[in-house]
Parts: structure tokens; sequence; C-alpha cells
């Protein structure tokens, strides 16, 4: 299972981005998709994610600022915020869930102009 980020980008306070994340490879028996983002000093924070029946979990300090949806047929999970803050300035990864496996993208970098 690979995953592929794209969709990063150097925006402005205030803009919207829409990242996507297309799995290709062996998909079958994903559990959950989602997105995660870098978080000092050296980790990974949930943003949203996404079960395999459709249950959506956002991180209770990103409910309302970030939207996560998905695309079957096109194998790919997206991610959308309005409102950037330079505070959702960082990098951005895609995560799979498949039994007690995990799969990460190589992530896309985020910049927020003030």
């Amino acid at each position: 299972l690979q995953l592929a980020e794209s969709g990063g980008d150097l925006v402005q306070a205030g803009g919207s981005l829409k990242l996507s994340c297309t799995a290709s490879g062996m998909r079958h028996s994903i559990n959950a998709m989602g997105w995660y983002r870098q978080a000092p000093p050296n980790q990974r924070e949930l943003v949203a994610k996404i079960t395999h029946d459709g249950r959506i979990q956002y991180a209770d300090a990103m409910k309302g600022r970030f939207i996560i949806s998905r695309d079957i047929g096109a194998n790919t999970l997206y991610l959308k915020r309005n409102r950037l803050s330079p505070d959702d300035a960082t990098d951005y990864y895609c995560n799979a869930e498949r039994g007690t496996s995990e799969y990460w993208g190589k992530g896309t970098p985020v910049t927020v102009s003030s």
C-alpha cells in the first residue's frame, strides 16, 4: 500500500487549501484513513480520520477547522482547511490503518504567510 499526498502550498493567512492523498497498491482491508500533521517537538498529531464504513473522527482541537472527505472510486482522501492561520503551517501526512499495521505517505508541506 502506498500513499501519496499532494496539494501543500504557500498560502496567505485567511486563505484556503485542499490536500489530497491517493492510495495505490494493495488497498484491501483498510480499516481507516486519516490526516496527521507534524507537531513539535517531534511527533504527529491527528487532524481527522475516516473509517472504512464512513465514520469521521476529528481531533478536538481540529473540530470546526478542517473538513475530511473521500472519493472511494478515486482512492483519494481529502483535507480542506478554510481560513488558514500561521498555526496551520507544518507538514501534513496521510495515514492508513490495516489490521495492526500503519502506512504513511511522505507528507506535503503547508506554509502560511501572514
